[in-house]
């Protein structure tokens, strides 16, 4: 485990979270390409379902084309439903930080545009302010060598993207992208959150 893994499961642990523990929740992140964050999340416990989609644009059910045009104003994300007594919300930010570069306006990597920014909806108030103290921690102890510019909004909408996105890793395991992009990402994260894996 990195310095950087360790400073920010410290930071997160120090975030006091009072949420409800008899029902599921949602969350809504996005953290870059959805394939990537949906094959991640989905190996967590407590997580019940992960869907790719989108959110936070002006076009009403976009096509994933206009999507990816970046001037729908959506960013591709992913609809976690959890349950708080086995993962919490706080938790859901630990790995969400750690898997994509926070630190980057509008890109991940080769994926450059709007629709890949690093962005956080949230669902109720208790998740706003959890999420904005965390990022204000990371910043206050430059956790990461440039300020962390994640968007934190209110959920409005959410779109489920085209049924072949949807557990895209999953299905086409052997394709160039997983094999070269998801494939490391997953390796890195079952080796930090190995005791929070299915």
């Amino acid at each position: 485990m990195t310095l950087k893994i360790l400073i920010v499961n410290l930071l997160l642990f120090s975030v006091f979270t009072n949420q409800n523990k008899n029902k599921m929740e949602i969350a809504t992140f996005g953290g870059g390409c959805f394939w990537c964050t949906e094959a991640v999340f989905k190996e967590l416990k407590g997580v019940e379902s992960v869907t790719s989609g989108y959110s936070g644009g002006h076009v009403i059910n976009p096509a994933y084309r206009e999507v990816t045009s970046g001037k729908t104003g959506h960013a591709e994300v992913i609809e976690i439903e959890f349950d708080p007594a086995v993962i919490s919300f706080q938790e859901l930010l630990e790995v969400f930080w750690a898997i994509h570069d926070p630190t980057t306006l509008n890109r991940q990597g080769a994926d450059v545009g709007p629709q890949y920014r690093s962005v956080i909806f949230y669902h109720n108030e208790a998740q706003k302010e959890i999420a904005e103290k965390i990022k204000q921690k990371l910043n206050d102890e430059k956790v990461f060598d440039k300020p962390v510019v994640t968007e934190i909004t209110p959920w409005e909408n959410f779109y489920r993207a085209e049924n072949y996105h949807q557990d895209y890793y999953e299905n086409n395991p052997n394709q160039g992208y997983c094999q070269f992009v998801i494939v490391p990402k997953l390796d890195k994260f079952r080796k930090i959150f190995q005791d929070k894996l299915k």
